[in-house]
């Protein structure tokens, strides 16, 4: 029979959050637990107990687990990694992760289960999240709506814009994209800002959509 956690109200000490296949238990031990209700899936072979409230610092704990540690420190979780970090999408079947400019993706070994981006990046764009270096929501945002194909992007914009403690205005999105230099599918990005603010509720007079404002 496989383990049992003991009820968090029966323990004298902090529930641990996240589990993964180490000398306490087995990948074997933790999907029998996972099946019997015990513990719930979070991302590859991590685990929460059950009814736990999963928070962005624990999936970035999770992703970090995925990212070998020869890199861990030179890559930063971005775009629909970095909007499911922040509880606005879908885990992603691979990992994204940005490398700065300064670190060549070409020094950097591929990694399973990643998929790497060489990008420029701002002192304000990386946050750092449970051990992992993520994009800012502002940065995750621009990124998503220039990057990624309108049917994911969308409503993983809306959830970004949704969050008050992440602190991604509609306005804001749209003048850092404006902002952007020689990047590709600008125009693409802008039409997808504009859809969201035809579909958002309304707005103070001084927060145009893009097509207005410019």
């Amino acid at each position: 029979m496989a383990p049992r956690l003991p009820p968090p109200q029966q323990q004298d000490f902090p529930a641990q959050e996240l589990y993964a296949p180490s000398p306490q238990f087995t990948w074997a031990e933790l999907q029998s637990m996972a099946t019997d209700g015990v513990l719930t899936p979070l991302y590859e072979k991590s685990f929460t107990p059950s009814g736990l409230d999963v928070t962005p610092r624990l999936r970035a704990r999770a992703a970090a687990l995925v990212v070998p540690d020869r890199i861990r420190r030179k890559v930063i979780a971005g775009r629909m990694t970095a909007a499911w970090i922040y509880g606005c999408a879908d885990a992603p079947e691979r990992l994204s992760l940005l490398v700065d400019a300064k670190h060549r993706i070409s020094s950097l070994r591929s990694a399973r289960g990643c998929i790497l981006h060489e990008v420029r990046l701002g002192q304000l764009d990386v946050v750092s999240i449970g051990g992992l270096l993520v994009t800012s929501p502002l940065r995750t945002a621009v990124d998503v709506a220039l990057h990624v194909e309108a049917s994911r992007a969308l409503p993983a914009l809306r959830m970004l814009l949704s969050r008050d403690e992440l602190g991604v205005r509609l306005r804001l999105l749209t003048l850092a994209v404006e902002a952007s230099t020689r990047v590709p599918h600008k125009k693409a990005a802008l039409r997808k800002i504009a859809a969201l603010a035809r579909t958002a509720d309304p707005q103070p007079s001084d927060v145009l959509p893009p097509e207005v404002a410019a």
